[in-house]
């Protein structure tokens, strides 16, 4: 199992500003939507269990506090400080690790417009990603003190909301232009790359997205991308960390998981819902991804929610 170890910001006194601002707005524990649609901000009194859900193409900061985030066998520990960059929709299981009432947790979640980043990466002509390089989905980075600065000044535009329409477009668009500029731009080039094999495997985790219900076989999406089965392989899990066919047991799995826990659905229709055909192979991934059989699983949770 990879750990990466965080780091600390070397420009505190920014982080300070973002701390200030975050607060202003995340002053209860939640989770905090704002008038920016694409950025919401999240603030917790205490360590939280691992929950399992679905990361979307967007940029998280920790402002204080410590948040762990599991994809396959590899661990992201990211402190005050330090952003995780998500280029692909992901299945997780994230939780915070480091909270207290005297110091909370505090973060942000940014979503990023893919065609935006695309056409920004050709307009900057910036030179191409090495080949042998970390194609991962998911990238640890520390914030230096000019991205930290633009996201900074899009959290305070929350206080002007009559110029939100005007500005918030245009901080977003720094915040990408610098991303693409700094540490996370080579994996996030090479995740959007028209054509090249991380944006085809993006682009198949896409369609499972939509379409996680159906029969679907490796091979076939591996047809659909223009490879070889052992070559689609191959790449998929090294952008994903997993297999094209457990990522889709963990797409169905999680969906399942949600109907039944926010529709009152019974298992066995939870299960022919996401595309399975056996009760018995539903309750077993089941039990061995979430830790416990459907029903019991879901009493835990609403015990405890």
């Amino acid at each position: 199992m990879d750990l990466a170890e965080p780091a600390r910001l070397d420009s505190p006194a920014v982080l300070d500003d973002l701390q200030r601002a975050v607060a202003r707005i995340a002053n209860t524990d939640g989770d905090h939507l704002t008038a920016i649609p694409a950025l919401s901000l999240h603030r917790r009194s205490a360590a939280t269990a691992p929950l399992h859900c679905l990361y979307g193409f967007g940029l998280g900061i920790t402002v204080s506090g410590q948040k762990r985030v599991a994809l396959g066998g590899e661990v992201f520990d990211y402190a005050a400080g330090q952003s995780l960059l998500t280029t692909a929709d992901l299945p997780v299981v994230s939780h915070i690790t480091r909270a207290s009432t005297a110091q909370p947790f505090v973060g942000l979640a940014l979503q990023l417009d893919p065609r935006a980043v695309v056409q920004l990466a050709a307009e900057m002509a910036l030179p191409p990603p090495t080949r042998d390089g970390n194609q991962r989905a998911m990238s640890l980075g520390d914030l230096d003190p000019t991205l930290l600065g633009a996201v900074t000044r899009l959290v305070d535009l929350l206080a002007e909301p009559r110029l939100i329409p005007q500005l918030a477009p245009l901080l977003q668009r720094e915040i990408m232009v610098r991303l693409l500029a700094g540490r996370h731009g080579p994996q996030l080039q090479r995740l959007v790359a028209i054509g090249s094999p991380s944006q085809q495997v993006a682009q198949s985790m896409a369609w499972l997205k939509l379409n996680f219900t159906r029969n679907v076989l490796a091979d076939e999406l591996a047809a659909s991308a223009n490879m070889s089965p052992s070559t689609f392989r191959q790449h998929f899990r090294a952008v994903a960390g997993m297999s094209p066919m457990q990522y889709l047991k963990q797409l169905r799995l999680q969906e399942a998981r949600q109907l039944m826990l926010n529709q009152g659905i019974d298992a066995g229709t939870a299960g022919v819902r996401v595309g399975y055909e056996s009760a018995s192979q539903f309750s077993r991934e089941y039990a061995r991804l979430f830790g416990a059989p459907p029903l019991r699983d879901i009493r835990r949770m609403r015990e405890t929610s």
